[in-house]
C-alpha cells in the first residue's frame, strides 16, 4: 500500500509507515511543501494509488461529493502528541490496512477504527 501523510499530520507518521515497509511520503516531501493544495494532494494520490492520511475535513467533504480521493483515511484523535498517534498506528497497524483493503474511507479516533460504507 501507498500512503501520502497531509500536513496537519507529522513526518515522523510518514517516517513510521516507510519503516513498517510502506511507500509513503509526506505533504513535506512535495515541491509546495506544506503549502500544498488539496487539489494537488487529492491528484498525486488518485495517480499514483496512495491513501490520503489527514486530519483535514475538506479531504471528507471532497470525498463525498466528488468521490476524491478514491481512499481516505481520517484522522480524528484530536490534538495528542505525536508518540500517542504512532501508538495507535503501531498498535493497530494490521487492523487499519484491513479495513482501508475493504473500504475507501476509514476513520481513527483515540478510542476506535470505523470503517465507513
Amino acid at each position: 500500500m501507498k500512503f501520502i501523510v497531509d500536513a496537519q499530520l507529522p513526518k515522523t507518521l510518514s517516517d513510521f509507515l516507510i519503516e513498517k515497509g510502506f511507500d509513503s511520503t509526506h505533504t513535506l516531501d512535495l515541491p509546495d511543501a506544506n503549502k500544498s493544495k488539496d487539489s494537488d494532494i487529492i491528484k498525486l494520490a488518485d495517480q499514483e494509488n496512495r491513501i490520503v492520511i489527514s486530519k483535514d475535513s475538506d479531504f471528507l467533504e471532497s470525498y463525498f461529493i466528488h468521490s476524491k480521493p478514491k481512499k481516505l483515511l481520517l484522522v480524528s484523535t484530536g490534538n495528542i502528541p505525536n508518540s500517542r498517534l504512532l501508538e495507535i498506528f503501531d498498535s493497530n497497524i494490521e487492523i487499519i490496512l484491513d479495513m482501508i483493503s475493504k473500504s475507501n474511507l476509514i476513520e481513527i479516533s483515540k478510542t476506535e477504527i470505523i470503517q465507513q460504507e
